[in-house]
């Protein structure tokens, strides 16, 4: 069998996770503070930061308001982005050359492991495979964030899957997908179709919990702009309201609904 790694074009631009790290400072806050124990070295791990740290550096930025000792692994595959990325580096903030076999120390657990952008052209029945290969990275209750964001991060969308306490190396559970826009695309549903992570993407038919998702998605958008919420970010706030009250999980925290975000989180995880 080939192996799991894929050399990407490696562009990506400042901000374009920005998104991604104020949803994690919000909601995923204990697992960035925590310092007991083994979470006293526990890193964030960002796989495959490309030609520039950039997004890396942001995130460690965020992270540090949080918890200022945290360590911080950026992982690329390519030898020479990983060797200019040193220009960044300092104490607490680490580029090494490597792939989803994470290079990290026996001493060096992680919290936290992000790979966004780095599985929209391999085979979508090997992410399973790849969510646990990395999650094996984690501590019990850590956190692998893997899916898309278009270039300047306006539309992305991940799943968040969860090291389970006591699991031993079972798979990490789908908590949760995460659907975040800026807006400046507007809003539809159809908008995050592009932008699933792989394993989803053609699984958007019918029979598939995904398909049933954005079918009541799409619906509630209709419903809301029938009722006169055209502006995107008013038709986006109703829409994930009413969206709440056809499926199950479905988070309706103001600040989520306000911010642009969807967290789907139904009580026996995502399932497919």
């Amino acid at each position: 069998m080939p192996p799991l790694d894929t050399k990407t074009r490696g562009r990506t631009s400042r901000g374009r996770l920005r998104a991604l790290d104020a949803y994690l400072c919000r909601f995923e806050r204990p697992l960035l503070e925590r310092r007991d124990g083994a979470w006293a070295q526990a890193v964030f791990v960002d796989v495959g930061f490309g030609e520039h740290p950039w997004t890396t550096l942001e995130s460690a930025q965020a992270f540090r308001a949080l918890n200022p000792e945290l360590g911080v692994v950026g992982v690329e595959l390519d030898a020479e982005r990983a060797r200019a990325a040193q220009a960044d580096a300092e104490a607490r903030t680490h580029f090494r050359e490597g792939g989803f076999e994470l290079p990290l120390r026996p001493d060096e657990p992680a919290r936290l492991v992000r790979a966004m952008n780095l599985l929209r052209q391999g085979p979508p029945e090997r992410v399973p495979e790849v969510h646990h290969t990395l999650a094996r990275y984690l501590l019990p209750s850590g956190l692998l964030v893997e899916g898309s964001a278009d270039a300047t991060g306006a539309v992305l969308s991940a799943h968040l899957l969860r090291r389970r306490v006591g699991a031993g190396d079972d798979p990490p559970l789908r908590e949760a997908l995460l659907f975040h826009t800026d807006f400046s695309h507007g809003f539809a549903p159809v908008l995050f179709r592009d932008w699933l992570p792989r394993d989803l993407r053609r699984r958007v038919r019918p029979g598939e919990p995904i398909h049933d998702f954005f079918s009541a998605w799409s619906a509630a958008w209709q419903q809301a702009r029938g009722a006169g919420h055209t502006h995107p970010p008013d038709a986006f706030r109703e829409a994930a309201l009413a969206l709440s009250t056809r499926m199950e999980g479905v988070e309706t925290d103001p600040w989520l609904v306000s911010q642009g975000y969807v967290v789907w989180r139904p009580k026996e995880g995502v399932c497919f």
